[in-house]
């Protein structure tokens, strides 16, 4: 287990989130858009070269934020110099709790395939890696890896009552589209997973008694109770880079299912249901019901926060239960209204505004989107607004270069936040002290290539023959009795 995860958040605050899929892309028709939500085309025949591939350049998007009281002491001991904790905004004896929530979704491989003209079937393959991060912490928890100063009594209960859950994953997955009607398109995507770390801890009941030697501060040292569970999964050694290679040690599946649906005014409905899955973590993992108590000494040196993590990780391990358990996937059903339209006689620019609503399916997580988009020739730009159900609202922005067989974007959807915590980075004392709605950052990018032959209809190409529908095309034919 990494030290970090309980350095800088007692057991609870840090992630690394390469995401979940930024609104930015909806409609876009890039190849990331198009394994993300799977009844999305990526080709346009008689444009488009009839292979799509990344060329191994990764197509991220790394996000988090943390809420509350604790944005200034963190900033302050990540970006300050001297590095210190400055606690002044902590309510210390109120549990007041501040959120976090950390995700990840990198590809290193997307690689489609344009197999029939006859319902414009894709297939494509992809490998990605993902992060899924979510806790809540206390501001006690946060004040006492600054010390037993900040605490006025010596005795405090449930004061360290926090929850935090981590899962990171490899992902390879076949993904298949199909325009089965002239209106409809249907997609699905097929996962295999490959767990490679998973951390839970859910803290029922604490409490802290500060042992203070009113002659030698030095002295000072504390007892830390604590009961709860605690999940952690095997990783043979250190984590490092050759555990994010998928291997059959955790093993685990997900679904994506998609449709896109256009009515005769030219309004796409589109509906997706994401990573609906689980991963099943091997029989060498821990659960470990702890309830015990443990003596933290040395608690005002410079290594206090080393001496807190020993402590508070052996408190935490004990002799837990070595056994296999399964957990799920940050599966999302999203729906999307989209219309496009040309703003001058000349249609020279088009603009099509997406509405979309994201609700997390196994967690309490819901996002609301309107996506502005605004194309001319081969450039787009795009302002987006989300608004989530901790009521943050959040501007974002994103700049695409795309022509049918080249595409590049850039952007955030944390755009000032993102913009703030840069600068507190940089050393800027109003943004290290600044406490907001929230602190966090926010950056996606993609690049991928097409190349092969064009897609061409058969009155404009003697070679591509029009092949025949795919298996969902046939099967609507079928039920509805139809040969669209």
């Amino acid at each position: 287990m990494n030290k970090i995860f309980f350095t800088i958040l007692f057991f609870i605050f840090y992630s690394l989130s390469v995401s979940a899929q930024q609104f930015s892309q909806y409609n876009t028709g890039t190849l990331y858009d198009s394994f993300e939500n799977p009844s999305q085309r990526a080709f346009i025949p008689d444009s488009s070269r009839e292979i799509a591939f990344n060329f191994l350049i990764p197509n991220f998007n790394a996000n988090f934020y943390i809420t509350g009281d604790i944005q200034r002491p963190l900033k302050s001991r990540a970006f300050a110099s001297p590095s210190y904790y400055n606690t002044s905004s902590l309510r210390i004896g109120q549990n007041a709790l501040n959120h976090f929530n950390v995700n990840a979704n990198a590809y290193a491989v997307m690689v489609k395939l344009f197999t029939s003209l006859n319902g414009n079937v894709e297939m494509g393959f992809s490998a990605q890696t993902k992060v899924e991060g979510k806790g809540l912490v206390t501001d006690e928890s946060i004040a006492f890896l600054d010390g037993p100063s900040n605490f006025a009594r010596d005795n405090y209960d449930n004061i360290f009552n926090n929850h935090y859950r981590m899962q990171m994953y490899d992902q390879l997955s076949y993904i298949y589209r199909e325009q089965v009607s002239k209106q409809l398109s249907l997609g699905f995507k097929l996962s295999y997973l490959s767990g490679v770390q998973y951390n839970k801890i859910d803290v029922e009941e604490s409490s802290l008694q500060i042992n203070r030697d009113p002659t030698n501060p030095d002295n000072d040292n504390a007892d830390v109770y604590m009961r709860g569970r605690y999940y952690r999964s095997y990783v043979p050694g250190r984590l490092d880079g050759r555990d994010f290679l998928p291997t059959f040690r955790n093993p685990g599946a997900a679904i994506s299912m998609g449709a896109t649906y256009r009515t005769e005014d030219g309004i796409l409905i589109q509906g997706n249901i994401k990573d609906l899955g689980f991963i099943h973590w091997n029989k060498r993992s821990t659960i470990t019901d702890f309830n015990n108590t443990t003596n933290i000494t040395d608690i005002t040196s410079q290594h206090r926060d080393e001496n807190i993590y020993n402590a508070v990780y052996e408190l935490v391990r004990g002799n837990g239960m070595v056994t296999s358990f399964n957990t799920k996937t940050n599966a999302k059903a999203e729906l999307s209204v989209s219309k496009s339209y040309w703003l001058d006689d000349e249609k020279t620019y088009r603009y099509f505004p997406t509405v979309v609503a994201q609700k997390e399916m196994f967690f309490s997580g819901f996002t609301g989107a309107m996506v502005n988009s605004v194309q001319k020739n081969n450039l787009i730009a795009t302002l987006t607004a989300t608004y989530d159900d901790y009521k943050l609202f959040n501007l974002g922005a994103q700049i695409m270069v795309k022509s049918p067989n080249v595409e590049f974007f850039i952007g955030s959807e944390r755009l000032l936040n993102t913009g703030r915590l840069t600068l507190a980075a940089l050393n800027n004392t109003n943004q290290i002290n600044r406490v907001g709605n929230y602190s966090g950052a926010d950056i996606f990018l993609g690049f991928s290539l097409k190349f092969g032959r064009v897609i061409e209809h058969p009155m404009n190409s003697s070679y591509i023959p029009m092949g025949e529908k795919g298996f969902l095309g046939r099967l609507f034919g079928r039920i509805f009795k139809t040969n669209n």
